[in-house]
Parts: structure tokens; C-alpha cells; sequence
């Protein structure tokens, strides 16, 4: 009897009327908005317009949809062409199936296109984005919790992973290969912003760093999974695939700092000069609106002024009245007495 264990969803796929959602989607969604978020803040921190980051996405998400996509079916082609297999499945990528590689890979050169549309260098995008996709895999991960698919070994631990039956997997509890990446995954993007910040990574080396840590915590995840691959050597090809990667990170990360040192000091042409003039006419207009301030209250000071020296004025007319008033009868009786003399 299994003491504890994480639950499955019984279904992948809510329908709201004749509108299905998917959790896998869902899922990917949710990490494509985070992923945007945050690019845009550490571009915009690094000297970028704001709203660059979402239009380079524009070209970048779905070329990378697409690769993802692709390597899968490439890779596993036998889900889709084998005997007794439909092909027409290979398009229904709600059903899961997305391979990183693919997707990194394709959407590059959807980023690049982006980049050179709006003539900004590629390496200080994907800087960037970095940890923004390194997240977005973190909630990609959980679409296949809702697939129960990409489960590692029999386990039971108590965070183990509780599989029902169904097409092609055997109910038990399994290693959640699946909480284990997405965790990963968070660790990975902390540690490239930390990294950034200290060492004020540049040229691409963020994005080289992000691909080195999520290779090395790939291999060991893939190396738990049971589901079917292709076997190299007695090592899944994706192990071998997480490793060449790696290298490649880290040559890139070795040549690149000494190639060119530091950190780029203008990623979007203009956007300085912008900036300066947008806080140029915002320091202008505060000036000129303490200065109406000061003029109206001088103003206001003027008036009172003014009201104090007339309310003294008045005082002043009061007072000398009743002297004039008693000063009168005496020169009366004066002339009086003359007279009557």
C-alpha cells in the first residue's frame, strides 16, 4: 500500500462547451508569457525599448513550436510511421511531444529574423531571455504531469509519482522525471541571472550558460526515464544529444570571453537616446511645474499681503475717527465763547 505519493489528473483536457483546454497548452502558454515578462525587464534594464522583447517572440515562438515539433517526430518517427500507427497524429502536438532541442534550435533563427529586422545584435536578446526560457520549460514540464507522460523509474518514495493505466504505460508509482526537471529548471534560471549580475555576462554567454546548466541536469533526468528511445551505445540518445550540447556551451562560454570581453554597452540603437530624451522632457516638465507652483504661491503670499495691509488700513481709519470726533466740540465751544466775548 502506497503511504504517500503525487496524484495524476485523471484527464488531461477540461472542455468549457465545445472548447476543449488542454493542460499541456495551457502550460506552454503560461511559460511563453513568463518567459516574455522577464525578457522584457532584463532588456529593458540592459538598455532596450520596451515591447522588443514580445515582437522578436512573434517570430521566435512559433519557429521554435515547429522545431520542437519536429525533432520529436524525427526522433521518435516510429509513434507516427510504424505499422498500425496513423501519421496524422504527428500533427497533434496537444497530445504531447515537443523536443527542447528542436525548439531552441528553430527558434533561434526565428529570433534572428526578429533581430535583424529591428537591427539588434542576437546574442544580447538571448542574454535576456535567458532565464525567461529556462522558466517557460519549467511550466512546459508540468503539461506532461497532465499527460501522464515522461515518467522515470518504478519508485516508491513517498514524492513518487502515481501513473493510472492507460495506452502504452502500466499503472505504479514512477519517478516524477517530469517535478524533477521543472525544478531543475528553476535552479538554473537563478543561477544565470545571479551570474549575470556578478559577473555581467555578455555576448551571449548568459544564454551559453543556461544551456550548460540544463544539459548537465538532463542527463541525469533522462537517464531515469523508461520510456521507449533510441539507444546509442547503451546511452539514450538524448543523453548523447544533452552532452555534445554541453561542450558546445562551454567552448562558447571559454572563446567567447576572450574574444570579446564584457558586456555590450548599446543593444538597441537608439533607445539610449530615447530614454534620455523622455527623462530630459519628464526633468523639464517638473521643473516647469514647480516653477507655476512657486509663481502661484507667491501670488497667494501677494494676496494675503495685500488683504493685511488693507485690513491695517481699516484699523487704522477706525482709530483716528473718534479722536476727530472729540477733537470737533472743542473748537465748537472756542468759537462759541469768541462770539459770546
Amino acid at each position: 500500500m502506497d503511504l504517500a505519493y503525487i496524484p495524476s489528473p485523471s484527464t488531461g483536457v477540461i472542455n468549457l462547451g465545445p472548447i476543449p483546454l488542454r493542460g499541456y497548452a495551457f502550460c506552454i502558454i503560461i511559460g511563453v508569457f513568463l518567459a516574455v515578462w522577464l525578457g522584457n525587464r532584463r532588456w529593458v534594464a540592459r538598455g532596450g525599448r520596451p515591447g522588443t522583447v514580445a515582437d522578436i517572440a512573434v517570430w521566435a515562438v512559433p519557429f521554435g513550436l515547429v522545431g520542437g515539433r519536429l525533432y520529436h517526430v524525427i526522433t521518435d518517427y516510429q509513434l507516427y510511421f510504424s505499422e498500425g500507427k496513423d501519421w496524422v497524429d504527428a500533427f497533434k502536438i496537444w497530445q504531447g511531444g515537443l523536443g527542447i532541442w528542436g525548439a531552441i534550435a528553430l527558434g533561434a533563427v526565428g529570433a534572428w529574423i526578429g533581430c535583424r529586422r529591428r537591427g539588434i545584435p542576437l546574442p544580447a536578446w538571448a542574454d535576456a531571455l535567458a532565464p525567461g526560457i529556462v522558466l517557460a520549460q519549467a511550466c512546459g514540464r508540468w503539461g506532461n504531469w497532465f499527460n501522464q507522460e515522461l515518467y522515470g523509474k518504478p519508485t516508491d518514495l513517498p514524492w513518487a509519482l502515481k501513473i493510472s493505466e492507460g495506452p502504452n504505460r502500466v499503472a505504479g508509482t514512477y519517478h516524477p522525471t517530469f517535478l524533477y526537471e521543472s525544478l531543475w529548471c528553476v535552479g538554473v534560471a537563478l543561477l544565470v541571472i545571479w551570474a549575470d549580475r556578478r559577473f555581467k555576462l555578455g555576448h551571449g554567454r548568459a544564454f551559453a550558460l543556461y544551456v550548460a546548466a540544463y544539459c548537465a541536469g538532463r542527463v541525469w533526468t533522462e537517464y531515469l526515464r523508461v520510456d521507449e528511445a533510441h539507444l546509442i551505445l547503451g546511452l539514450r540518445l538524448n543523453v548523447w544529444t544533452a552532452m555534445f550540447v554541453f561542450v558546445l556551451a562551454v567552448v562558447y562560454m571559454v572563446v567567447s570571453s576572450k574574444i570579446r570581453p564584457g558586456r555590450e554597452e548599446i543593444v538597441e540603437p537608439g533607445a539610449a537616446e530615447e530614454a534620455a530624451a523622455a527623462e530630459e522632457a519628464k526633468t523639464a516638465g517638473d521643473d516647469a511645474a514647480a516653477k507655476d507652483s512657486g509663481a502661484a504661491e507667491d501670488e497667494s503670499r501677494k494676496a494675503d499681503g495685500d488683504a493685511e495691509r488693507a485690513d491695517d488700513s481699516a484699523d487704522d481709519r477706525t482709530a483716528k475717527t473718534p479722536e476727530k470726533a472729540a477733537k470737533a466740540p472743542g473748537k465748537t465751544g472756542a468759537a462759541e465763547a469768541a462770539k459770546n466775548g
